[in-house]
């Protein structure tokens, strides 16, 4: 069974690579990691992008009600 893991993220340039290389640490291997960023201000998605094709990387800008 292949699992998805779904990183949301706004401005988490402090953490994300360390939560992405935790992902691609774990043993079981069928997996896709797919993070959302929610309107960044930071590198967070420059991050993200230089996993290259092992990330799906989804840009969402933030909706305020």
């Amino acid at each position: 069974m292949k699992v998805s893991i779904i990183i949301p993220a706004y401005n988490a340039e402090k953490y994300i690579k360390q939560c992405v290389d935790s992902c691609l640490s774990q043993t079981y291997t069928n997996f896709e990691i797919i993070a959302i960023d929610d309107g960044y201000i930071d590198s967070t998605v420059k991050i993200l992008q230089e996993y290259g094709v092992t990330i799906k990387v989804i840009n969402k800008k933030t909706v305020e009600l």
